[in-house]
């Protein structure tokens, strides 16, 4: 059976001014989606809105690797756009517009289960970075103190991390979960505060977010049944 996740993913954040809304949504779902869905080596899509956070709107793409986006097939689509693109893109109308392509760095192998997946109803995504010389420790920190507490949590489906090969800024984090319960329950607000040893001291402190973010998205296209 073939893959539903890989190693590579694409995000791309979007808003638009109200008056475009409507026919940016069916562009979008009608015809970006499927386009993109067509190039060998995406996997999966889906879209979703924020319900905390932002930028409003999250296209999310599974990719069997990075270098997926610089194939042939990708970047046809790119220099010869259909006319509603030219139109519609979020580069075109996007009053807010972030781009970034990113390569896997946790857990170090996708487990069977995770590849046949199917795109999660919510997702709680975290853009961050670190100065440099905290690389090692936050990495080792985030996989061994803070992801196996998160993963005892009901609902709470599985934690991806990946590093930016485009776009900035060099770390994101892809929680994946059930329902805003989730979200919203006990186990998760006791999580996020949590301390442990090298995590609240040596990393947290210096550890910042980009604007919008830690950002809580629900599901929108193809739509929750």
């Amino acid at each position: 059976m073939a893959a539903k996740k890989g190693n590579g993913l694409l995000m791309v954040y979007s808003d638009v001014a109200a008056e475009n809304d409507e026919e940016y949504n069916r562009w979008y779902n009608e015809e970006h989606i499927p386009e993109r869905l067509s190039i060998p080596g995406v996997l999966n899509a889906a879209r979703y809105e924020a319900v905390q956070g932002g930028p409003r709107y999250l296209a999310c793409y599974e990719l069997e690797s990075a270098d997926t986006w610089h194939s042939n097939a990708w970047q046809k689509w790119l220099k010869e756009p259909t006319e509603w693109s030219k139109r519609m893109s979020p580069s075109v109308i996007g009053t807010a517009y972030i781009r970034n392509l990113y390569t896997r760095i946790y857990p170090d192998n996708v487990p069977e289960e995770t590849a046949q997946a199917d795109m999660s109803p919510v997702l709680l995504v975290g853009r961050m970075s670190v100065p440099e010389e905290l690389d090692a420790k936050f990495n080792k920190a985030y996989n061994t103190e803070r992801l196996p507490e998160a993963t005892k949590i009901p609902g709470y489906i599985r934690a991806r991390r990946f590093e930016a090969v485009m776009g900035a800024p060099k770390y994101t984090t892809v929680h994946e979960m059930e329902s805003m319960d989730v979200v919203n329950g006990e186990g998760w607000k006791a999580w996020s505060p949590m301390v442990t040893p090298v995590w609240n001291t040596e990393v947290r402190p210096f550890m910042v977010h980009e604007e919008g973010s830690p950002g809580i998205f629900r599901r929108i296209f193809p739509k929750l049944t």
